[in-house]
């Protein structure tokens, strides 16, 4: 019994390693990994790479063949039930004669469930909950969206260890080490948008690609521009990937407006919040509704401070280098909290080492929700 457990375990994780290939290319739909094995062995694999593609479950079909015939199907989320753009991958199971579907996280759409039911009354053998946790952190973002219908926010900065992210004079490349840095790259491709300010695109013109060894992928590109200050001409405003948006507010003139729309850059109206800005959860609701299930807010320090401000991250990333600065800019702007007791909303696992710098990772605390 024991070793059997360890095999669902290990054709999971492996399920789960297929599904992460989809990191930044699925949304809206969540990453899925499928396995098809046979007397023990893998017959048959694939993965879910964009909407309107085939499902993990079809593709992992398609590679076994007929081989697929009374094999075991290891799928990282509870097999859809429903037509939308691909067919009911439930449907492609039972014709393909899978005995056994073993998955690992229930499906919480209400569009797509019902899959476990549907495959037992078609006589094949079910389980779930193989990896649960596992695939449910791969696939917060998804799970985040479909309750509070908002992305999920992931907020990330590099500093010294006085938090600051730049000099009095505004030098701040590079604070962080090449290791850190190549891990930020992991976290854009993973997110579907990046946010920035208004300012950081004045000062740097960061074109903010995730650039993974030979690899250059477009995220959508998102600026906070209140007066829609920042020029058309900026590198995040450029036709690659997803493109880019601007959340501007009513005192944005029409000409710059008009200016940004000529180049293909989606504009966003948002209201305005107490400081002048871009309301975020406008912003959010808008993300949202464009499929946007997970976005990076990067900076600067004034937007960073404001989604805080406004309980908007539910994870943090932040990457601290052994240097003092001093003055210069800090990570954080905004208000900040009043209370220390507000200051514990987030859970910190053991921070890593990267190179000669430290990466804190916090997740906020779900009694904090």
């Amino acid at each position: 019994m024991g070793d059997a457990r360890e095999n669902d375990i290990a054709f999971m994780l492996e399920a789960l390693a297929l599904a992460a290939r989809g990191a930044g290319t699925t949304a809206p739909n969540p990453m899925v990994g499928c396995l098809l094995v046979k007397d023990g062995k893998v017959v048959g694999s694939g993965w879910h790479e964009a909407p309107g593609k085939a499902h993990a479950e079809v593709n992992a079909i398609a590679d076994a063949g007929e081989r697929a015939q009374g094999a075991t199907a290891y799928v990282t989320l509870e097999p859809c039930n429903h037509t939308g753009r691909t067919g009911p991958c439930t449907e492609a199971l039972i014709e393909a004669g899978v005995t056994e579907v073993v998955y690992a996280l229930s499906d919480s759409n209400p569009v797509a469930a019902g899959g476990a039911t549907r495959l037992l009354t078609a006589g094949v053998k079910v389980r779930g909950g193989v990896c649960a946790d596992e695939a449910r952190e791969l696939n917060r973002p998804w799970v985040h969206s479909l309750k509070h219908k908002r992305p999920y926010v992931i907020g990330k900065t590099a500093m010294s260890l006085d938090g600051r992210i730049s000099t009095s004079t505004g030098e701040s490349k590079w604070i962080t080490g090449e290791i850190s840095r190549a891990r930020a790259h992991q976290l854009r491709k993973f997110a579907n948008a990046i946010i920035v300010g208004a300012e950081t695109v004045i000062a740097d013109d960061p074109a903010l690609t995730a650039r993974i060894g030979d690899e250059i992928h477009h995220p959508l590109r998102v600026v906070l521009d209140s007066a829609g200050r920042t020029p058309p001409g900026s590198k995040v405003y450029e036709r690659l990937g997803k493109g880019a948006l601007i959340a501007m507010t009513s005192r944005a003139p029409q000409a710059r407006i008009n200016a940004y729309r000529e180049l293909g850059v989606d504009t966003v109206i948002c209201g305005a919040d107490a400081s002048g800005r871009p309301d975020l959860v406008d912003l959010l609701g808008a993300l949202h509704e464009r499929g946007v299930l997970s976005v990076l807010v990067e900076g600067g320090g004034e937007v960073l401070g404001a989604f805080f401000d406004a309980d908007l991250l539910e994870e943090i990333h932040l990457f601290v280098a052994p240097k003092l600065i001093g003055g210069g800019k800090p990570a954080f702007g905004g208000h900040g909290v009043d209370r220390l007791y507000f200051s514990e909303r987030y859970s910190f696992a053991e921070p890593q080492k990267l190179g000669s710098d430290i990466l804190w990772r916090g997740v906020r605390r779900l009694e904090a929700r």
